[in-house]
């Protein structure tokens, strides 16, 4: 009797561990600009360009996920690690128990991607021409691709942008933005999380924080404009020496200092202000912090 009520058991256990960490091996044939729409709840997605019209999935999927398939026709293809049973948007609130999931996508140069993440890192490398849109809750996110848009939001997780981007939508909540290529437009937004961005001459860069600190290297194309707002966090701006633009800055209680122009402090009451004319003014720079400490730089002078 024992005996017998132990082999249902022990059968149920032994397909579970067939069933976990499914090895993933698939492929499609793909446009050489296809779109391709990736999700994953938990674990970690990598997409790696090539030069082959096909895409390419391997890794592991984890224990209690619906079988993967990439779906779709050439021009657009989807793959979309899912739950079994009832889910909401991509899995939130899905059965905990589920395993993570590796993918590991190969696809072509030129190919445009949406990628949905939640607890899972992203890594995406070697694109060149398509589109990339991000979204993600908890895993951080590195992009080292060539793209004429790019839009990347999460919640805790940071972004890490190297390659180039002729225009970048980032957004974080608590999470670091590191963005050291930065091309000719950028809107970089973060409540806590630190930001770090090099690039330019820009001919749009507007960025705003709540208590992040924010480090900015790099100055304004000709008729440009580049804007910075800050509650509590500090901002430091390195600015070229040949920088041509209008500055503006300000704050209310944070310590303001500039190599250009003079600071002139309020009489009554605190708060201090700048506003200087560099190289003929053709581009406009504007800052504003609350409390904030506010360093604007010329590159080359030391502290």
């Amino acid at each position: 009797m024992k005996t017998s009520r132990c082999l249902p058991l022990l059968l149920s256990l032994c397909i579970g561990q067939a069933l976990a960490d499914t090895p993933i091996n698939l492929r499609h044939d793909a446009a050489p600009d296809v779109r391709i729409a990736v999700g994953n709840i938990k674990g970690a997605v990598s997409i790696t360009a090539w030069d082959r019209r096909e895409v390419q999935v391997t890794g592991r999927l984890g224990d209690g996920a619906k079988p993967l398939a990439i779906t779709g026709s050439n021009d657009e293809l989807t793959v979309k690690v899912e739950p079994q049973g009832r889910s909401g948007w991509l899995g939130w609130g899905s059965d905990n128990a589920m395993g993570p999931s590796v993918l590991e996508l190969h696809v072509p140069k030129g190919a445009s991607l949406d990628v949905n993440v939640v607890s899972a890192q992203l890594g995406i490398d070697g694109l060149d021409g398509g589109d990339i849109d991000v979204n993600a809750v908890s895993g951080k996110v590195r992009i080292n691709a060539r793209t004429p848009s790019l839009s990347a939001q999460s919640v805790s997780g940071s972004i890490e942008l190297a390659g180039h981007a002729r225009r970048a939508e980032l957004e974080t909540v608590s999470g670091d933005i590191l963005a050291p290529t930065l091309g000719d437009e950028a809107s970089l937004q973060t409540v806590s999380g630190r930001v770090q961005a090099t690039g330019g001459p820009w001919r749009k860069l507007d960025l705003s924080t709540v208590s992040g600190d924010v480090q900015i290297n790099g100055g304004t194309a000709a008729n440009g404009s580049l804007s910075v707002d800050s509650m509590s966090g500090d901002v430091q701006l390195q600015l070229p020496a040949n920088v041509s633009a209008a500055i503006e800055a300000s704050s209310f209680s944070g310590d303001l200092r500039s190599d250009f122009g003079e600071v002139s402090r309020h009489e009554h009451g605190p708060g201090s202000e700048l506003k200087a004319n560099v190289g003929g003014g053709s581009g406009r720079i504007h800052i504003e912090t609350f409390s904030g400490d506010l360093r604007i730089r010329k590159k080359g002078n030391g502290e």
